[in-house]
């Protein structure tokens, strides 16, 4: 686990799939989900910095700060959990500086892959 500067709370990437039925919800009363969202994550002690619909295979990405990963597994559940959503991905997100500190420590390792020994 990469060590994070105490004062930056970890960031998280959302990519959602909502169920037909919530496509149906949608069509008969649009709303603008990043509010109801961005209400949600800062009841698990967190904040939205970027809510997206999307084409493809997720239909909405949402990026957001926490205060740590259980805190952003409880927000997965939760929502995995209301049956909305047919899938829900979640990605800890590392900034530029956290990256470089994993590549110097995978310098350092030496991993012997499958059927080299």
């Amino acid at each position: 686990m990469v060590r994070r500067r105490k004062e930056a709370m970890p960031h998280y990437l959302y990519q959602v799939s909502y169920t037909p039925e919530s496509w149906a919800a949608f069509m008969k009363s649009p709303e603008n989900r990043r509010d109801t969202i961005a209400k949600f994550m800062e009841n698990a002690g967190g904040k939205v910095d970027a809510f997206y619909f999307a084409f493809g295979q997720y239909d909405a990405y949402v990026i957001v700060t926490m205060p740590d990963d259980a805190s952003a597994g409880a927000a997965a559940v939760a929502a995995a959990s209301s049956g909305s959503v047919k899938s829900l991905t979640t990605t800890v997100l590392m900034t530029a500086e956290e990256g470089q500190e994993v590549m110097r420590k995978a310098a350092g390792l030496a991993y012997t892959p499958p059927g080299t020994r």
